[in-house]
């Protein structure tokens, strides 16, 4: 089996190429891991934004220097690299919305992790982005 037949399946008769939905689930993915690392390292901090503009700018360049910090911005990096690949096999019309997953794992995660609260209208949200996402995928 060549690495063609590997990332290709068979889907309603005909032979569909895989990898593009793979590069948009690293973007998903990608761009997640970063949103959850800096609000972790945020969370760490003793104090909140400073008041002054100077400070804020300092405080804001100190945060580029954790190494933590410097992984979720790399992982935007990568986000992007994999959105540019899907995007050389894809419709965008197809594939962005798939994007809209991120804010339903990051709800998630974030109740998980940062005991944020799960409303009714968080939940009824993700339902609305979830019939969304299959309405326009049909």
């Amino acid at each position: 089996m060549d690495m063609a037949e590997q990332e290709s399946g068979w889907h309603g008769g005909k032979r569909i190429n895989i990898m593009p939905w793979v590069f948009v689930a690293l973007t998903v993915l990608f761009t997640v891991y970063g949103q959850i690392v800096i609000k972790w390292q945020v969370n760490q901090l003793d104090t909140g934004l400073p008041e002054g503009t100077l400070d804020k700018f300092v405080f804001v360049f100190r945060q580029y220097l954790n190494p933590w910090i410097i992984s979720g911005l790399l992982s935007a990096f990568i986000a992007s690299a994999s959105w540019i690949a899907a995007m050389t096999q894809l419709e965008l019309s197809k594939a962005y919305p798939f994007t809209s997953l991120a804010f339903i794992i990051v709800l998630f995660l974030s109740v998980f992790f940062f005991d944020e609260s799960l409303t009714t209208a968080k939940v009824l949200g993700t339902v609305i982005i979830l019939v969304g996402l299959y309405i326009i995928v049909r």
